[in-house]
């Protein structure tokens, strides 16, 4: 059985960095990119033509920045997911484009290994964040969530079956998909199905947010470890 290739728009303002990307991504069987962008109107342009499975979006560009461009792209197709670009580690322009519904993101000067592993990572529904930044983002992040956002009583997960909320739990701790499937002992598919569930009944736009949600519901102990990067 034949994997459709994970379809790429790559965003960024300067041509080389662009170029780059471009060549690291497409010496890779599994990656196409399928168009480039120099800013966020083009960005936005570029997503409703070529409807990307992924873009890789910079965030400081003139004009309409990155974190405007995730925002419009997350909302028009949601089924589009952004990793977003940054120079400096935990950049507040950074925690603003998670805000904005971005699934994660990554230096600029990310070895190559790193970026394929976390564009793969952010494709198949897992969040490219390690656990330091897991932390960090929850720290940002959490108390700047629009009040619309907030859960409008403790019982927000009442909904989820037992399993989900096993599921939730693991999601709240950081955890990949391949992580939950083998620490409940089943299949990959069927915690890829329980997660869309879990997001769905908690109306969360997406991973990142049940991370956010699960740690605002204190259903996840901030003290305790979270599991080493997959």
């Amino acid at each position: 059985m034949t994997t459709e290739p994970i379809r790429v728009l790559l965003v960024d303002d300067q041509q080389l960095i662009r170029l780059g990307f471009r060549m690291v991504l497409e010496a890779e069987d599994d990656i196409v990119v399928i168009g480039e962008a120099a800013d966020g109107r083009e960005a936005i342009a570029q997503a409703a033509a070529l409807r990307p499975d992924l873009v890789l979006m910079d965030i400081r560009m003139p004009g309409l920045d990155g974190i405007a461009a995730t925002e419009a792209i997350v909302r028009e197709h949601p089924q589009t997911r952004v990793l977003v670009l940054t120079t400096f580690d935990l950049d507040e322009y950074a925690f603003g484009a998670i805000r904005a519904g971005a699934s994660g993101f990554l230096l600029k000067d990310v070895q190559r290994h790193e970026m394929l592993s976390a564009l793969r990572a952010v494709h198949r529904g897992d969040a490219a964040l390690s656990p330091r930044i897991t932390r960090m983002l929850l720290e940002h992040v959490t108390p700047l969530l629009p009040s619309s956002e907030s859960p409008s009583h403790p019982d927000v997960a009442a909904e989820l079956t037992d399993r989900e909320r096993d599921v939730f739990l693991a999601i709240g701790r950081g955890l990949t998909n391949s992580e939950i499937a083998q620490s409940l002992y089943v299949s990959e598919s069927t915690v890829k199905t329980h997660v869309g569930r879990v997001l769905a009944k908690l109306g969360a736009r997406d991973r990142i947010h049940a991370v956010i949600l699960a740690h605002r519901l204190g259903l996840v102990d901030d003290a305790g470890p979270l599991p080493s990067e997959a």
